[in-house]
């Protein structure tokens, strides 16, 4: 679980652990990678911290190769790894483009085959699970999203090329879409009534996505009951694609 203890990703983590996988926990920072892991131990759940910076292929892959020789195999990556830099559409900077792309697109290609190199290896199949954004196909009207829109719609296409290129070693390859998502990062803010409405205005759920809602849906793509499924993005969006 790379990107594990933050705002969705922690609660993603907790969900596998609790479901029976062994959870490791991995992200820049390595000391709320472990604070994290020993929270599970402490629940009676198997987990372990890692510290990797996701956008150094190298450490990625010493992280990959040192988790195969540890546990004989890596069944379950999910990439919640992602950057956001928003300005407009004619202040966008080279820079900030750059790093937007480096933070996320980038992570989701070289974290994808440093896993499946091992999992093609030990051919025992297993699934990969990347968090995309509604903002992979729609764009985001009155706000600066191209840096977003760009990087997670090519995370989008990408995993459809991951998922062809690798079902033939029954590794499977999905996406998980959501609308905006409630977390203590955003909470203080909408409790505002007005900026609650705001946010919601386009949601016919009329609330915004949780970080369960998103879990819930990655356990799945993770799980046995999505063998056959591959190469999918699941809106995770209180039917806001559905009526735009």
């Amino acid at each position: 679980m790379v990107g594990g203890y933050g705002a969705i990703g922690t609660t993603i983590s907790e969900m596998l652990a609790a479901a029976g996988a062994t959870c490791i926990v991995a992200g820049r920072n390595g000391e709320r990678s472990r604070g994290l892991a020993k929270e599970f131990h402490a629940r009676g759940w198997n987990a372990a911290g890692a510290e990797v910076d996701a956008s150094n292929v190298k450490a990625v892959r010493d992280l990959t190769d040192g988790l195969v020789k540890e546990h004989g195999t890596i069944d379950i990556l999910v990439n919640c790894v992602g950057f956001h830099k928003e300005q407009p559409f004619l202040e966008v900077t080279e820079d900030a483009f750059d790093e937007v792309y480096t933070k996320t697109l980038r992570v989701g290609m070289f974290l994808s085959q440093a896993v499946a190199r091992h999992q093609v290896a030990v051919g025992r199949g297993g699934s990969q699970v990347h968090l995309l954004s509604v903002r992979s196909s729609l764009a985001f009207r009155d706000r600066g999203y191209s840096s977003m829109c760009a990087a997670k719609g090519g995370l989008a296409i990408l995993m459809k090329q991951q998922a062809t290129e690798l079902a033939p070693h029954q590794i499977t390859v999905n996406g998980i879409a959501p609308s905006a998502v409630r977390t203590r990062k955003n909470d203080e803010v909408l409790r505002d009534p007005a900026a609650f409405q705001r946010a919601a205005a386009n949601i016919p759920f009329g609330r915004l996505a949780t970080p369960t809602d998103v879990a819930g849906a990655v356990l799945f793509f993770a799980s046995p009951l999505s063998r056959f499924v591959t190469g999918q993005t699941l809106f995770v969006d209180g039917a806001l694609t559905a009526g735009t």
